[in-house]
């Protein structure tokens, strides 16, 4: 034992040695191992993370940009990803806020009534709503083209132009040709320098314009027809007071004709008050039944001495129990205007028919006659105040050129209409509908 002591001391040296020495090494490697991890970790970060950092803080900056453009308020300068979050989500809520701004602008615009379109520097159409393709008549989509291509105007084309290039806003009005003839009201202004570009907005004024071409023809007409009977009234009188009075037998003639143009006068005065409540409607009609063939007896009573005098035969067909519903005494002046102008129009011994029939909940009743007939070109306007197919004629027989206005407007106010075929030579319908329940 004692002998095998040394070497065993010798052996246990040895291996603490050994250990010591393994463990010390592991600990070099280790200690060098962290530092070549850290020396990486410095340069990863140097090359990779710094550059990274640095593309958020321009983004950030970017979205802080613009919407500070789009508010109009200042900026704080980024500092972390939080506030690149921050500009992102409120540039999101900004782009929904301009998004819902823009459908609610769209839809006001394609609901106007109005036509607009708006164009670029260059005067080409970029925008339009969707009244505009109809005021045009256009089927081809507007987007792309030119002024002169969508409106066949080169008026419009040069508005275009001056709003462009010298900023010169311009109006004027262009007719539109087809079914339905339009004449549109045109505002063509400069959208400024910083933008470029035009707009036009389109009035259509078709019945605008046809309403004063109305009131100016009816105050021509007014005073073309007063003009006559008055200038007659005034010439016999003259000569009455110039010595023609002691002329008894051409006295009394000249007196006449002075009675019968007074009379026409009235009746011509009459006939445009009347015409003009019923215009504006302050003449209230009642909404009750009224036998049809009662009316059309007193009628036809009112003109018979005339169609005798005439040779004309007065024919009635009217159902005793057929009933319409409108005013007793618009229903009677209706009839006696129709039966007046077809006994005035119709040949020595000819005839004149009034019948009615029922067709659902209207009653329609006719007067026919069998005189010289309207041509067609004249039946569009036959209801206008004043117009005449024979002017000459017309007044030869009396006539104010009212009656038939009267009639379409006392028609109408009954909650009915009235219509009219022709033809030259055999004779002339006209028939009424009336309703015959509320």
């Amino acid at each position: 034992m004692p002998r095998l002591l040394p070497p065993l001391l010798l052996l246990t040296f040895l291996a603490v040695g050994a250990t010591a020495w393994v463990t010390s090494r592991q600990l070099e490697v280790a200690f060098t191992t962290g530092l070549v991890a850290a020396l990486a970790g410095a340069l990863a970060s140097a090359v990779l993370v710094r550059p990274l950092a640095a593309r958020m803080e321009a983004l950030t900056a970017a979205a802080r940009a613009v919407q500070a453009e789009l508010a109009t308020a200042p900026v704080e300068a980024p500092t972390d990803p939080v506030q690149l979050a921050r500009a992102v989500t409120s540039l999101a809520d900004r782009a929904r806020e301009l998004a819902r701004r823009q459908n609610t602008l769209t839809a006001v615009v394609d609901g106007m009534v109005e036509g607009i379109w708006i164009t670029d520097g260059t005067g080409t159409i970029v925008r339009h709503n969707d009244a505009l393709k109809q005021m045009l008549y256009s089927g081809l989509d507007l987007v792309g083209r030119r002024a002169l291509e969508a409106s066949h105007s080169q008026a419009l084309e040069d508005a275009v132009a001056s709003a462009c290039n010298e900023a010169k806003p311009t109006h004027l009005e262009l007719s539109i040709e087809g079914v339905r003839p339009r004449t549109l009201a045109i505002q063509v202004s400069p959208l400024g320098r910083e933008v470029g570009g035009s707009a036009a907005v389109f009035h259509d004024v078709t019945e605008l314009r046809r309403l004063e071409k109305v009131r100016k023809d009816f105050v021509a007409n007014v005073s073309h027809e007063i003009r006559t009977p008055v200038t007659a009234i005034r010439g016999y009188a003259e000569t009455l007071m110039s010595g023609a009075l002691d002329d008894r037998a051409n006295a009394a003639k000249m007196i006449e004709i002075i009675h019968r143009q007074s009379e026409r006068l009235s009746e011509l005065v009459d006939d445009l008050l009347e015409l003009s409540r019923l215009e504006s409607k302050e003449i209230l009609l009642a909404q009750v039944p009224v036998p049809l063939a009662a009316a059309a007896a007193r009628a036809a009573e009112a003109v018979r001495q005339k169609a005798e005098a005439k040779g004309v035969r007065l024919e009635l067909e009217v159902p005793e129990t057929l009933t319409a519903l409108g005013d007793a005494r618009a229903v009677e002046q209706v009839l006696l205007n129709l039966l007046d102008n077809a006994v005035k129009y119709t040949n020595d011994g000819g005839r004149v028919m009034v019948t009615a029939v029922a067709e659902g909940d209207e009653c329609v009743v006719s007067v026919r006659d069998t005189g010289i007939g309207i041509e067609t070109r004249h039946l569009p306007r036959l209801f206008e105040r004043f117009y005449r197919v024979d002017k000459g004629r017309s007044r030869d027989m009396g006539g104010t050129g009212l009656g038939l206005s009267i009639v379409k407007h006392l028609a109408t106010a009954m909650g009915g209409d009235v219509r009219v075929t022709s033809q030259p030579g055999v004779g002339t319908t006209f028939s009424v509908r009336l309703p015959t329940r509320p």
